[in-house]
């Protein structure tokens, strides 16, 4: 693996949640509570920087203060059980770090500061009312991976200029995501004269269907969309097309490191290390609504050149040499 820009390895497990007995015995030690969709191993380099961006602030781990995790396993069901469970236990400051579980939380309590870490618009999302402003105790970092499918289109393009139809999968189980990237599809298929074959995936079952209705359409490229979904989904995704043969991209880097062939979006680690700073800021006296939600501002291209060997495509030295990293 190698990378073209510089960037930092960080190191750091995926803690269990401690026992609150032990928390009651550090009186002064400030309990953060942080929920997840994913299983604790696939945080394991976004915690990193989360605690980097506390550390910014002056707080550590164990030292002056303890995280309680809670991990949803990719069960959407399981998150709101677990949201409660943290509220429960007038944890200092929430970090919910998917736009479920921030929307639980705020229908939960108004009373403890929530720092969230979404791929959405958090205004259209009802999460906050203001981006500068955002009042409440709701606050956070919005990483918009929606609403670059433009731009995803436009590499793929570099890719496979010669397509004529390009596929969407779509989970079904985000309605306002989805609504946001087929507008932002559309307009991208547009620009290059591609027709659009959508397939909507609300189960396990319809992986299959959606790749064999991609073969029958004769699809030369496909867009994967994200969310915690898909995301727990990703080697099975990544693995069906290469095995139809079709090349993809995908919002976040963990896919093209589970085979996937490419990927562009805003770097999470990133985001979280400035999440992890805001939880710091509110630890020592600052409220919520005087932290406008932040955006955006560093976004990466990760190509898998094993994988677009495997599909018999040659990546443009020029695509290469804009790539943040390229996996071989």
């Amino acid at each position: 693996m190698s990378n073209k820009r510089e960037f930092i390895t960080l190191l750091g497990g995926a803690a269990a949640g401690w026992p609150l007995a032990v928390f009651a015995q550090q009186s002064a030690m400030p309990v953060i509570g942080f929920l997840r969709s994913t299983t604790a191993a696939d945080a394991v380099h976004l915690l990193g920087t989360f605690r980097q961006g506390l550390s910014e602030l002056g707080f550590v781990e164990g030292q002056n203060v303890a995280i309680e995790y809670r991990w949803g396993a990719y069960q959407t069901d399981q998150l709101p059980a677990l949201a409660a469970d943290l509220v429960r236990r007038q944890v200092a400051v929430i970090v919910a770090t998917d736009l479920q579980a921030t929307l639980e939380f705020k229908a939960t309590t108004t009373r403890i500061p929530i720092v969230f870490i979404i791929g959405n618009d958090p205004v259209r999302s009802g999460v906050v009312t203001s981006l500068n402003r955002p009042e409440g105790n709701v606050t956070g970092v919005s990483f918009v991976n929606a609403d670059l499918g433009t731009k995803r289109l436009g590499l793929l393009h570099e890719v496979v200029p010669n397509v004529a139809t390009i596929a969407v999968l779509v989970d079904a189980n985000n309605p306002e995501s989805e609504t946001v990237i087929m507008r932002d599809a559309q307009e991208g298929a547009r620009a290059f004269g591609w027709e659009i074959v959508v397939a909507k995936v609300a189960s396990e079952r319809d992986f299959d269907h959606a790749f064999a209705t991609f073969v029958q359409q004769k699809v030369g490229a496909l867009l994967v969309t994200g969310g915690p979904f898909f995301n727990g989904r990703r080697r099975r995704i990544a693995a069906l097309a290469i095995r139809h043969g079709v090349p993809a991209i995908y919002a976040v880097r963990e896919y093209v490191e589970a085979g996937g062939l490419m990927s562009y979006g805003t770097s999470q680690t990133d985001a979280y290390r400035h999440a992890g700073a805001y939880v710091g800021r509110i630890l020592k006296g600052a409220k919520p609504a005087e932290l406008p939600v932040l955006l955006p501002t560093k976004f990466e291209l990760v190509i898998n050149l094993a994988t677009a060997k495997a599909l018999g495509l040659d990546i443009p030295a020029t695509l290469l040499a804009r790539a943040d990293e390229v996996i071989e």
